[in-house]
């Protein structure tokens, strides 16, 4: 059987000293809440409203669907419920967008070991993390850049 992409409803899961049901009725998006005042003991609570005319791209990263804020921050994220809130920063509850076909893209990485599984919307506009298209394909092929002379010359 082979290793499925990891979603946040799989990902965030209550404590082992609770039963694993104990947060089924808690969307997928808002567990991450949940997870973070466990781990970091520390009281935060989602925000009430969306910001309005944003979208964040999710994204495959190594085997996990996630997505980053604008300030740095990256949660593990579902379609299941396509949205998200910074822990960190507070950012509001965004759109978020994942590709039509959530299987297909899944498929598509599903032949790579899981720590190699990666994957971009076609459309993301600044995909983090994504080589350039004009990267070589090998990075040994590149040339070597000519290494900075030490020596300084003075003119004048």
């Amino acid at each position: 059987m082979p290793i499925p992409v990891e979603r946040a409803e799989a990902f965030y899961l209550p404590p082992p000293d609770q039963a694993p049901e104990t947060w089924a009725l808690v969307p997928p998006a808002e567990r991450v809440f949940r997870w973070v005042e466990l781990r970091q003991q520390r009281r935060i609570t989602p925000p009430d409203g969306y910001v309005i005319g944003q979208q964040i791209y999710a994204r495959i990263n190594h085997n996990r669907w996630v997505a980053d804020c604008p300030c740095g921050s990256a949660q593990v994220v579902t379609p299941a419920d396509p949205r998200m809130a910074c822990t960190e920063c507070g950012y509001g509850w965004v759109q978020l967008v994942f590709p039509e076909n959530v299987a297909a893209a899944e498929a598509a990485v599903a032949d790579e070991l899981p720590h190699l599984r990666n994957w971009w919307h076609p459309d993301d506009p600044a995909p983090w993390g994504h080589p350039p298209s004009d990267a070589p394909a090998d990075p040994a092929t590149e040339p070597p850049a000519e290494p900075a002379s030490p020596i300084q010359e003075v003119t004048g």
